[in-house]
């Protein structure tokens, strides 16, 4: 495909996920969008903050490449490189969402309205620039986690996010790995960061002058998809 292709799917029957993990939905369950973008290291940062301010509300990321809503997941972002291009895709549950899962109750084709032109926004932003923004819009920094890397695990304070998108985790820098919260002995989880910016964005001179509205603030939990 070429640059600057966008590819949208009704549904999915068989996505991919990280480490090859299988995904399936349901038709017209939800956004499920490819962009085709120049490959940048930072590609799958910038997708996840121009993903969730698109979403608005209270919608934040998990390292490395998850969308949260009020501690579930909302969707996700994968990126493959092919041919010094970066096939960028995104998947976020609006009409239905796995057991354990939240959905978002946004109109599908107005999001993605949204999402085109921040994608666009974020992946021409320095780096510095895409990094300082994820960290505003962090779920991960701040708590208390534990990473799975292959045979080995680490635990210990989610403390930054590094210039190259490496979670400094204890000290340790973590380039991939699967990512929990680890809970106290009473079952409620650890405080996170509570000052979560939402400032940034897309230029005035972009948003036609219009402000945008909070999507996230209608949320729906997972289970059967709406008749």
């Amino acid at each position: 495909m070429p640059l600057g292709s966008v590819v949208v799917a009704d549904h999915q029957t068989a996505g991919r996920g990280r480490h090859g993990r299988r995904w399936e939905a349901l038709p017209g369950s939800g956004l499920f969008v490819t962009f085709v973008l120049p490959h940048s290291p930072l590609v799958v940062f910038a997708a996840g903050v121009a993903t969730a301010e698109a979403c608005g509300g209270e919608v934040l990321l998990k390292w490395p490449n998850d969308l949260v809503l009020r501690d579930r997941k909302l969707g996700g972002i994968l990126a493959e490189i092919r041919n010094e291009h970066a096939l960028v895709g995104i998947g976020i549950n609006l009409r239905w969402a796995p057991a354990g899962a939240v959905r978002l109750s946004a109109d599908r084709d107005l999001l993605l309205e949204r999402l085109m032109p921040l994608m666009t926004h974020w992946n021409r932003a320095a780096p510095e620039v895409v990094i300082k923004r994820w960290r505003e819009l962090s779920w991960t920094l701040g708590q208390q986690v534990r990473v799975e890397l292959g045979g080995e695990v680490i635990e210990g304070l989610a403390e930054d996010v590094a210039e190259d998108g490496a979670l400094l985790v204890g000290g340790r820098r973590v380039i991939a790995g699967d990512v929990t919260r680890v809970r106290t002995q009473g079952g409620r989880p650890r405080a996170g960061r509570a000052e979560h910016g939402r400032q940034g964005g897309l230029p005035p001179s972009d948003q036609g002058g219009r402000p945008r509205e909070g999507l996230a603030e209608h949320v729906r939990e997972g289970g059967r998809p709406p008749k």
